[in-house]
């Protein structure tokens, strides 16, 4: 349940702007995250907005007061502690709109999508070709945050999109990256 939340707001600092210190706080917090085990934890950024710079400048970490406590218990912020100021654990207000926040995957190599469909679909170079032509590039101007995954490595760029407002919540499980496919957030 999505219960409590906690905010964690980046402190302004002439010499390092928030997007860079974000990145390094949301990987940290993916760490952690991934080292508890958790899929009861989401994350929301209030200082969403539709550019690629539009994450804000706090992270809001959303679970039940037991999951938000695990999480805090742990030394994860290290190296950008003095970059942060982190919040109480407090109560989600009442009556919010409910929004899903969701990792975005742009078709930007062609090359890439032709030999997945020839490993998924058996089929020829020729026969991906056809069904995956050069010119298809997608490109997106969401907010995004660059991650590097603790299971392979390798470093991409997370696009995030939020949806429309919704009346109800709906339940569902998160990911590492406090991420779900299904799950809403409180939106405050």
């Amino acid at each position: 349940m999505l219960t409590h939340y906690l905010d964690i707001k980046l402190r302004a600092q002439p010499d390092l702007p928030a997007n860079q210190i974000l990145p390094a706080l949301y990987a940290k917090l993916h760490r952690a995250l991934v080292r508890l085990q958790t899929n009861s934890v989401a994350v929301s950024f209030p200082g969403y907005s539709q550019n690629p710079l539009g994450l804000g400048e706090t992270l809001r970490l959303i679970g039940s007061s037991v999951s938000l406590a695990e999480v805090t218990s742990l030394p994860w912020s290290g190296g950008v502690a003095d970059y942060i100021n982190v919040g109480e654990v407090v109560e989600v207000p009442a009556n919010v709109e409910h929004r899903r926040l969701t990792r975005v995957q742009a078709k930007s190599n062609p090359e890439r999508l032709r030999r997945r469909q020839i490993r998924r679909h058996s089929l020829t170079a020729e026969q991906a070709l056809e069904r995956i032509p050069e010119g298809v590039i997608e490109t997106l101007r969401l907010p995004f945050l660059p991650v590097t995954s603790t299971s392979t490595g390798q470093t991409f760029f997370l696009f995030l999109r939020l949806s429309a407002p919704q009346s109800t919540p709906t339940e569902g499980r998160f990911n590492s990256y406090g991420l779900s496919v299904a799950a809403t957030i409180p939106w405050f």
